[in-house]
């Protein structure tokens, strides 16, 4: 038994206030995950300025102009719901555990998925510890796993939306 002085919380609340936890930080891993795929955005944007291939730079092929604009529509979309999610917590309002779960989902993938067109985008320079993008690649991994996988994530979008059968 522990001592009522020693108390975190409220009694047999533990688990909830847990939960409650876990719907504030994926806000802010929501928000880490939104810097990571920024990051990789920006360092490819340099890159593929200077980049020539061909005796064209890389930001002159249509392939790499369709793959900048797929990332730069991600990164926003995710930063919409990280903003959303972010707004609605400094604001007071109730956490939805919906929403929160939507942009950590949501703003990880993203993450990843411009981080790895990043690294393709280097070519093998994206693979070596030369070029940034390789760290950035293993940042955006771990904002998927952390607090929650995406299949977790999924579940508790799901249970909110469809609701307890």
């Amino acid at each position: 038994r522990v001592p009522e002085e020693n108390l975190v919380g409220e009694l047999n609340r533990g688990f909830y206030q847990v939960l409650e936890f876990f719907d504030e930080s994926r806000i802010e891993i929501a928000a880490q995950a939104l810097g990571t795929a920024e990051a990789a955005f920006d360092r490819t944007m340099e890159y593929i300025k200077q980049r020539e291939l061909h005796g064209k730079k890389l930001a002159e092929f249509q392939i790499t102009r369709h793959k900048i604009a797929d990332m730069a529509t991600k990164i926003e979309a995710a930063k919409l719901l990280t903003y959303k999610a972010a707004w609605n917590f400094d604001n007071g309002r109730r956490i939805d555990p919906v929403l929160t779960s939507m942009a950590k989902w949501f703003a990880a993938r993203t993450a990843v998925e411009v981080a790895d067109e990043a690294i393709q985008l280097h070519g093998g320079y994206g693979y070596i510890t030369e070029y940034e993008v390789e760290r950035i690649y293993r940042d955006a991994k771990i904002t998927e796993i952390y607090e929650g996988t995406r299949e977790v994530q999924k579940n508790t979008i799901a249970s909110g939306l469809i609701g307890k059968l």
